[in-house]
């Protein structure tokens, strides 16, 4: 996990670029590469390449190499799925609109395998949030046991900041969900808002307050009809995901890709009318280029860890003072 740190000065904005189909070799990491034709797979055609200084000859498949799929099938059935499409209904919808056949259990292979290399990516990057940060819990069913999703979210720019799982909702230590917080944003918020449960006021104590000035301040007991203190859009973020449960049917572990694969969708590709159209990242300071996001995600990943390290235009170290 990431230690908090601060910065003397506010980053340039994060910008996550995207990726040339062929300029890095896999094995050396040089870009001084040379084109050698085309190979014609059953599903998708791949450049095939050579580089200059190793000699060694690949595909120009970055983050997808191995793979029977396409790139544009694979993310596809990730964008499908994070947006409430079962397995099954995407096995169909690939059949039957891209004339694809694929089996679901490849399916959730793709997404759990993907979800984690895009989670590798983004952990390296600090978002610049405000200090007003909500949380609450929803109750799921994982493998027909009724659990609780707790969620902490800023509340300017709703980019999820921490999620965990927890087997009871009045037991629950959630000092952890609140440290995970700090780790992401590289800080401490002014607000913390949550209903009146009496796990976030021990977390609170344990990880917020402080004897000096300024301490964070808790605000509990809230309401939908207060005008200032209340946890409404951590409520909308509630319902995202309840309406998410209920078409997979149920979620089958605790940290499941399903869950997990929220949160990216939520923090970096979902449009939102709150933010007039911009996505939390945009509003964090995180800018994804491209019409595929998750393409762009998901090679960046890759190209992170081919190079040992993150290729980004700004600093990806804390930004917040």
């Amino acid at each position: 996990m990431r230690a908090v740190e601060s910065a003397a000065s506010k980053a340039a904005e994060v910008v996550v670029r995207l990726v040339p189909v062929a300029n890095l070799c896999p094995a050396c990491g040089s870009d001084d590469i040379i084109k050698h034709g085309v190979r014609h797979n059953k599903n998708h055609d791949v450049q095939r390449c050579s580089c200059r200084k190793c000699r060694k000859r690949f595909s120009a498949n970055l983050g997808f190499a191995g793979m029977r799929a396409s790139p544009e099938t694979i993310t596809s059935a990730v964008r499908l799925h994070c947006t409430g499409l079962s397995l099954r209904d995407i096995q169909e919808f690939l059949l039957r609109i891209r004339g694809e056949e694929f089996s679901h259990v490849a399916i959730g292979d793709w997404i759990s395998k993907y979800i984690a290399l895009m989670e590798s990516l983004l952990e390296t990057i600090w978002p610049e949030v405000g200090d007003r940060w909500h949380a609450d819990e929803v109750w799921l069913k994982i493998r027909g046991d009724v659990k609780y999703l707790f969620a902490l979210m800023d509340g300017q720019t709703r980019y999820i900041l921490a999620q965990e799982v927890a087997g009871s909702k009045h037991r629950h230590n959630a000092r952890s969900l609140l440290r995970t917080a700090k780790e992401t944003a590289g800080k401490k918020s002014k607000e913390f808002v949550t209903d009146g449960l009496h796990a976030y006021r021990l977390a609170y104590l344990k990880e917020f307050w402080t004897l000096a000035k300024p301490c964070t301040e808790h605000v509990r007991d809230t309401h939908f009809d207060d005008k200032f203190d209340n946890n409404n859009v951590q409520e909308r973020l509630n319902g995202e995901l309840r309406d998410l449960e209920k078409v997979t049917r149920g979620l089958k572990k605790d940290d499941s890709a399903t869950i997990r694969g929220f949160r990216v969708h939520h923090n970096c590709v979902k449009p939102h009318m709150g933010l007039d159209g911009d996505t939390p990242a945009d509003r964090a300071g995180i800018k994804i280029e491209g019409p595929n996001k998750w393409l762009t995600l998901i090679q960046n990943a890759a190209r992170r860890l081919v190079e040992g390290g993150w290729d980004g235009d700004a600093s990806t170290g804390p930004s917040n003072s």
